[in-house]
């Protein structure tokens, strides 16, 4: 069944956008070795990048409420382009440096988290309730096709060609993104702009706003600390994977690129078959189970030493990660009010970015005393996480969109005053549409 021609234009944007990250993955650390010979420079552009990420969040979170969300996806969008080609053509002509790649790449990381959480936000008002499994499902396969498939293999062979190319397919990528996103529904906003309309409140005081409604609401807020110890649970393995596969699984690159990608098939299953899974046994076992999955492939991980046994667990841990992740999501997009769900979604983002950060640093402190031992400690942070998932999240899914079946079903018609405490959204149950 459709999920309707906005969706299909938000997954059409928002495919085409992967596709541009995907190439970026594998091209601008290339392009940086092209212009320094010093690792920590090299390294310092994906530190500097998550940095960015971390210091727009809340601002950003703002913007998505203030203003027409497709309007913001389609300007972050056009302007992630158009700063990406003039990086192509100063890159083509041998003008800049470093400081170039690097101010480009601050750039494109704000207007990223700017374009990925006006998407998130719009997701529900495209889809019925019901259909919010299926369509962040399609999103995340599309995510994954593009990122871990298409993308850095395609990056790879078109730097070989020229070190612009890939640069110049992002920005255009980046640019068609915009003009698809022009196909988007215009979203209605309240308040006014004229002279008799009231005084905004701070960028700090709206951002405020959406981080008490987020600690005042058990399931959503629960869900967001579960996801920044996910994220801690994430990078103690990931952060020392290559590592890891070189002295504990004894491959080699080439090896290590194929255990990655073959990774990638357990979340393309995981996008497919939430949205059954969820409709069977409910979100709290989906989560639960998933969490306990990705608990599992870790604990076994850590034993190892056989590259392909490696790849099947790491497929398995990408399951449970996209389940659990799609769950997370459809909760967070039907139960928190569409006028917050930009701020909301920042500051949960927050959470996991700070969870990343963390979970890196101790995978790589754990590393020196065994490398298998920060992947088994990513174990036992996943089963804390399922552990929390029991508590937090409501055993009935019946009842939270309180009767309504709309696509705007989950408050997109409660009016929040920035100046006021958010109204609670209902956090006993979650509705299976």
């Amino acid at each position: 069944m459709s999920l309707g021609r906005g969706f299909r234009a938000l997954w059409s944007a928002n495919a085409a956008s992967n596709l541009a990250d995907g190439l970026a993955f594998v091209s601008m650390p290339l392009l940086a070795t092209t212009l320094t010979d010093d690792p920590r420079l090299v390294a310092g552009l994906a530190t500097m990048y998550a940095l960015v990420r971390l210091v727009v969040a809340l601002p950003i979170g703002v913007w998505v409420d203030r203003i027409d969300r497709r309007t913001l996806m389609v300007a972050a969008n056009l302007l992630r382009g158009l700063v990406v080609i003039v990086l192509a053509v100063a890159t083509q002509f041998e003008v800049g440096g470093l400081a170039v790649l690097y101010a480009v790449f601050a750039v494109v990381g704000t207007l990223e988290s700017a374009a990925d959480n006006a998407a998130v936000a719009l997701v529900p008002s495209l889809v019925q309730p019901g259909e919010l499994d299926r369509a962040n499902g399609r999103i995340s396969a599309a995510q994954l096709v593009a990122d871990e498939f298409a993308g850095p293999p395609l990056g790879g062979f078109l730097f070989a060609l020229a070190a612009a190319a890939p640069i110049f397919a992002m920005g255009g990528l980046w640019a068609a993104a915009g003009t698809i996103a022009l196909a988007l529904p215009v979203r209605g906003l309240t308040g006014g702009t004229g002279p008799s309309a009231p005084a905004r409140p701070s960028m700090l005081r709206e951002a405020a706003v959406g981080a008490r409604w987020l600690a005042g609401n058990r399931t959503v807020g629960g869900l967001a600390v579960i996801g920044a110890l996910a994220s801690v649970g994430y990078m103690l393995p990931f952060s020392i994977l290559v590592l890891f596969a070189e002295d504990q699984l004894g491959v080699d690159a080439f090896g290590y690129g194929l255990i990655l990608a073959g990774s990638a098939l357990g979340g393309l299953l995981g996008s497919f078959t939430t949205a059954r899974v969820r409709a069977r046994i409910g979100y709290r076992w989906t989560i639960v189970i998933s969490l306990l999955t990705g608990a599992g492939s870790l604990f076994a991980l850590s034993t190892t030493t056989s590259g392909p046994v490696a790849a099947v667990l790491l497929a398995v841990y990408m399951l449970h990660a996209v389940v659990w992740g799609i769950c997370a999501t459809s909760i967070r997009q039907r139960l928190v009010p569409d006028s917050l769900r930009g701020r909301v979604n920042a500051a949960a983002r927050v959470l996991g970015l700070l969870g990343l950060a963390i979970g890196s640093a101790v995978g790589g402190v754990l590393a020196v005393v065994d490398l298998a031992l920060p992947v088994a400690i990513g174990g036992a942070v996943f089963l804390a996480c399922a552990l929390g998932a029991a508590l937090v999240v409501p055993r009935d899914d019946s009842e939270a969109d309180g009767g309504r079946t709309g696509p705007n079903a989950g408050g997109s018609d409660t009016q929040v005053h920035p100046d006021r405490p958010a109204p609670q959204v209902a956090t006993t149950t979650i509705s299976r549409g």
